[in-house]
This record gives structure tokens, C-alpha cells and sequence, in this order.
């Protein structure tokens, strides 16, 4: 089954093409990896594949509330637990439980601990777990495995795999090797507009995006 259909998308950054008639299409059970050098596109993509932004030109089709976006920053409220987090954040998505969203990210034992108390690495894991109480079948990811060890990054791509084997989807930046044999690989240097095209939608600013 078909999650994610795009055609001929073209993305801006500070009203300026970044890529455009990027066309691929994301089936149930599988993951996307976005290759590409710096500043090539791959964040802004992400975020209009996530709703985050307008695209300037073609078109995505996938189901409603079907995409949960994981940028670079974690998400996290300083004073509240790792529990309570993503307890707020089940709330919000009405997702699912708490716990095995804990477990799956090796945070049983930082429950308790307020967020703010956590190392960067831990703060990671648990901007992460999110993934898992969110119910989303699409998960959109910047960069994931940042402050990650190798330990976590293993954990991560678990959890990422568990995902497609329960018939949900990824779409990744990321220059690390998860190991996951299921996945295609999307170069977006031929999608490099070319220099100088304005294309940004009148009166959109970027800022409030």
C-alpha cells in the first residue's frame, strides 16, 4: 500500500529553489534515506513533505495526520520527566503508551529524571521515543542519530525497522548506515534547481513557517 505519493515537488529556502520535480512514491513497510551535500535541500524537503512549509510547485498526497516530523531540536519540556514528556506528547497525537516507548529507547531507568538533567545523548533518545507514542504510520527524520552512540543508533534502527515491519514508513536524513536492507536510497543532487529562481509564494515568510 502506497503511503506517500509525490510528483514533480519543488521545495524554496529563504525564497530561493532548492530542488524541484522530485517524484518518488513511499509503500507501506519501507524506508527512504535523502543523500546530498550540504545546504542541497534536505531539511526544507523534509518539512514540506511535513506540512511545515508550502512547496512552490507540484504535489504530495498522504493520508490525513499520517506524518510525524522529528527535526534537529528534541521537543522536550526542561521540568517535566522523560515519562511526563511523552505522556504530553501521547496526549497530544492521542498515541500510545508511555512504557514500551521507554523500554524501546533504554529509558526505564531516566523516567523519573526531569528532562533537563538528561545528557544530550539522552535527551536524543527520548526526542525519539516520541516517535512511538504519536501513532503516526510516517515517520519524517532530520538527522536522527545526532549525540547518539553506537549503542543508541543500534537502538534507534530497531525501532525504525519495527516500524516498517508493522506497516508504517520513514523518510530519513541521514548520513549514517542503519543497516536497514529495506531502504532506498534518494540522491537529491539531480533535483538541484538551478541557481538564482525566486519561487517563493507571495507574502510567505519563511521565519513563521
Amino acid at each position: 500500500m502506497t503511503l506517500l505519493r509525490v510528483r514533480d515537488l519543488a521545495v524554496a529556502r529563504g525564497g530561493m529553489r532548492v530542488v524541484e520535480n522530485v517524484s518518488f512514491t513511499l509503500d507501506a513497510g519501507t524506508a527512504l534515506i535523502l543523500r546530498g551535500p550540504n545546504g542541497i535541500g534536505k531539511t526544507s524537503l523534509l518539512r514540506t513533505l511535513a506540512g511545515l512549509q508550502p512547496s512552490v510547485g507540484g504535489m504530495m498526497e498522504h493520508a490525513e495526520d499520517a506524518v510525524a516530523y522529528a527535526a534537529h531540536a528534541d521537543g522536550l519540556k526542561p521540568a517535566l520527566t522523560a515519562a511526563e514528556n511523552l505522556k504530553f506528547w501521547s496526549s497530544i497525537f492521542g498515541g500510545g503508551a508511555v512504557g514500551p516507548a521507554l523500554a524501546a529507547m533504554d529509558l526505564l531507568s531516566l523516567a523519573d529524571r526531569p528532562a533537563a538533567s538528561l545528557s544530550a545523548g539522552q535527551k536524543r533518545r527520548l526526542g525519539l521515543a516520541r516517535l512511538l507514542v504519536t501513532g503516526r504510520s510516517i515517520w519524517m527524520l532530520d538527522e536522527p542519530t545526532v549525540s547518539l552512540d553506537a549503542h543508541s543508533v543500534a537502538l534507534f534502527a530497531k525501532v525504525v525497522r519495527d516500524h516498517l515491519v508493522a506497516g508504517g514508513a520513514a523518510i530519513m536524513a541521514t548520513h549514517i548506515d542503519l543497516g536497514l536492507s529495506e531502504a532506498e536510497t534518494l540522491d537529491l543532487e539531480p533535483f538541484r534547481a538551478q541557481p538564482g529562481q525566486m519561487s517563493a509564494p507571495a507574502g510567505f515568510n519563511e521565519a513563521f513557517a
